[in-house]
């Protein structure tokens, strides 16, 4: 049975749907994109970050993008993390852990009764409505005058089901040394759920 959930939310433009690494994306949206290849969809347990790409291919392709990548500062970061925070209270979920980086975002999520599909669309929600409220949107140069910025997160989100404890015990210290990884500091959020009183 399932206990909890590994998820990955990329930010815009940073694993696009035909990386040649594979993808959760079973469409390319954009004909500017499309140049590149197909859709890359791939069902897997275990990350891809680490498989060989021609950056070179991957950095003209994000180029064709309509907006510029995404990369949080910390400021926004720390803005991502109140979203989640009042959206977590709100619905009653926990959240075991959490990596809020430059341009992807690792949770671990307790089993709740909303899917985890629903759950990774109202996080990136709640996390925009709070980047919105503070002015720190990174797509807001790109906004209209009457309307919303372009989105700052990607469609859909990378999903593991954990199904035992030693599953989720091992996913809450990948997710904890992530910034580690990524050479920044570790990052403490008030909304965890320490993962023995779930």
């Amino acid at each position: 049975m399932v206990i909890a959930s590994h998820v990955i939310i990329g930010a815009y433009g940073f694993w696009l749907p035909n990386d040649e690494r594979g993808s959760w994306s079973d469409f390319v949206g954009s004909w500017e994109l499309l140049q590149f290849g197909r859709a890359t969809t791939v069902e897997v347990r275990h990350s891809l970050a680490r498989n060989q790409f021609d950056p070179a291919m991957r950095d003209a392709a994000k180029a064709a993008l309509k907006y510029p990548p995404i990369t949080l500062t910390g400021l926004q970061a720390r803005t991502v993390g109140r979203g989640f925070s009042a959206y977590a209270a709100k619905v009653g979920l926990d959240i075991l852990a959490c990596a809020i980086l430059p341009q992807h975002i690792h949770l671990v999520l307790a089993r709740h009764r909303l899917s985890v599909e629903s759950l990774a669309n109202h996080l990136k929600g709640a996390a925009t409505q709070r980047l919105i409220e503070e002015r720190l949107h990174p797509q807001a140069a790109h906004q209209g005058a009457k309307s919303r910025p372009p989105k700052a997160f990607s469609r859909g989100q990378w999903k593991v089901f954990l199904e035992d404890q030693a599953d989720v015990a091992r996913s809450i210290k990948y997710v904890n040394k992530n910034p580690e990884r990524e050479r920044l500091p570790p990052q403490r959020w008030s909304f965890i759920t320490p993962y023995a009183l779930v």
